[in-house]
């Protein structure tokens, strides 16, 4: 099983993520993941735009898969998010590591849209669970 499979099967127990909002492992190394939301209806909000809460949801499970998957258990502390313009169609996430600590992570996760326009910054503290 490669680990793209290994990560697809045991985040699959994120129902959330990964069923009720579609999202999938694109990529996934040590301390590094790669994400997508194929956008649907369901995403878009009453101006017809993705809403705010999918981006982050993309980018929190983003980092979930970067600082978890064959690590150990990491939960993020606090969250900042910058949003920057409306996304045109699918969007796609990938991790940046800031801070690899021995109890205290930092990752950054850009998010960019089918026109690889950045769309949001999310920036995610992470305490690692001993």
């Amino acid at each position: 099983m490669t680990d793209l499979e290994e990560a697809r099967a045991f985040f699959g127990r994120d129902r959330y993520a990964m069923e009720t909002t579609g999202i999938d492992i694109l990529e996934v190394k040590e301390k590094y993941a790669k994400c997508i939301l194929k956008v649907e209806d369901k995403h878009l909000n009453v101006a017809d735009t993705v809403m705010g809460g999918a981006i982050f949801t993309l980018a929190d499970f983003t980092f979930a898969v970067a600082s978890n998957f064959k690590q150990g258990h990491a939960v993020s502390v606090n969250s900042t998010i910058n949003f920057f313009r409306p996304a045109k169609g699918n969007l796609i996430a990938e991790s940046e590591i800031v801070k690899d600590g021995r109890s205290i992570i930092n990752y950054n996760i850009n998010v960019r849209d089918d026109q690889e326009k950045l769309v949001a910054t999310v920036n995610i503290t992470g305490m690692r669970l001993q």
